[in-house]
């Protein structure tokens, strides 16, 4: 019997689907690809790369795919990769004192750090999602489907990178996760997470009144201990300041307050917000706000990063905050601590 196998759905992913599996082949025994239609080279880079290729007729359900490719394996352990994801550390997790041959009764959650755009000043952001499944698991969900049978969640030293949230990707992929998104809120219009997914595909595709509104949703529906609350409130104060609605934002802030106290991007967002109302009334802005902005910012040093958060931004527990601090200082007029916070996010960044 296979101890490790890794598993992928791909199509038409000719331009990365090498890298990941390159990365995986050291420490696996077997690499299975389902392909679902590719039009390019995909499945001959794939076998070229020492994996084994089958078909499957895409039927718009990406649970029904990922069970189709989990039926391929007779592994005691699968890992499931997608084609724009890879190995960027932390392969000890994969060994057999983790995941002996045997098997085991939990589902190993891993960290995947989701490269950003450039143009957004942030370098990645962190998710832990379930990577890691052993036999007899399978997939829910048409869309951001999700892995079931067992109960028991267990963090990997694994981490994996993903560039599938960079601007070029998301326009390769179309409009295609909106559409099975809104077929699967019609079966489940409560369902807080599908409305949650929706609003970020709305966010970065900088449709700012869909988004805020599919947040606010989200947020009405889901209980306070559901896993991605943390990066679905610092998300929705981010998307209603940006669709212009403030007091909205002011007041998820003031109920969320004491949910997030060690968390650099809740306070990140809050000195965002602040400033933004600073801006929207000038009169109120070095009394009431921006004193505000000036703290959250500071918090988020003392916090430092917090990897372990679900949805953190890299650099705002550092050099993002320290980066706004010195455009603060420096917009006020005061040219010593603007200086100092200069130097500190260079320093905190890498830079010279």
């Amino acid at each position: 019997m296979t101890r490790l196998a890794l598993v992928m759905i791909v199509r038409d992913e000719a331009h990365a689907v090498a890298r990941a599996l390159r990365s995986a082949r050291p420490h696996v025994d077997r690499m299975i690809v389902l392909d679902t239609g590719s039009q390019d080279a995909t499945p001959a880079i794939a076998r070229a790369e020492g994996a084994e290729v089958s078909t499957f007729v895409w039927v718009d359900d990406f649970a029904a795919a990922r069970n189709a490719s989990l039926a391929l394996s007779d592994a005691a352990w699968n890992l499931v990769l997608d084609a724009d994801e890879w190995i960027a550390g932390g392969a000890e997790g994969l060994s057999p004192a983790t995941l002996p041959a045997t098997g085991g009764g939990f589902m190993g959650e891993v960290r995947r750090d989701n490269q950003l755009d450039q143009a957004d000043g942030e370098g990645s952001a962190i998710t832990w999602i379930p990577r890691m499944l052993p036999r007899g698991v399978r997939y829910e969900g048409r869309i951001h489907e999700q892995p079931v049978g067992v109960d028991r969640s267990v963090r990997l030293p694994l981490r994996l990178g993903h560039d599938g949230f960079t601007s070029a990707n998301l326009a390769r992929k179309g409009d295609r996760n909106e559409a099975l998104l809104m077929l699967e809120l019609q079966a489940a219009p409560d369902d807080p997470y599908l409305w949650f997914q929706l609003a970020k595909e709305h966010q970065v595709r900088q449709r700012v009144a869909q988004a805020a509104l599919c947040f606010t949703e989200a947020l009405r529906l889901a209980p306070a201990d559901v896993p991605y609350r943390h990066a679905l409130v610092v998300r929705a104060l981010t998307a209603l300041k940006t669709a212009g609605r403030a007091d909205d934002a002011l007041q998820l802030a003031d109920a969320e307050a004491d949910n997030w106290p060690a968390s650099p991007d809740f306070w990140f967002a809050l000195g965002d917000l602040y400033l933004e109302c600073a801006s929207l009334n000038p009169d109120r802005a070095l009394s009431d706000f921006l004193p505000i902005v000036e703290l959250a910012w500071k918090r988020c040093l003392e916090i430092g990063e917090q990897p372990q958060l679900d949805g953190t931004v890299a650099g705002r527990g550092s050099h993002m905050a320290a980066h706004n601090l010195a455009v603060f200082y420096k917009t006020l007029g005061q040219t010593e601590p603007a200086a100092r916070y200069h130097a500190l996010a260079a320093e905190l960044r890498g830079g010279g």
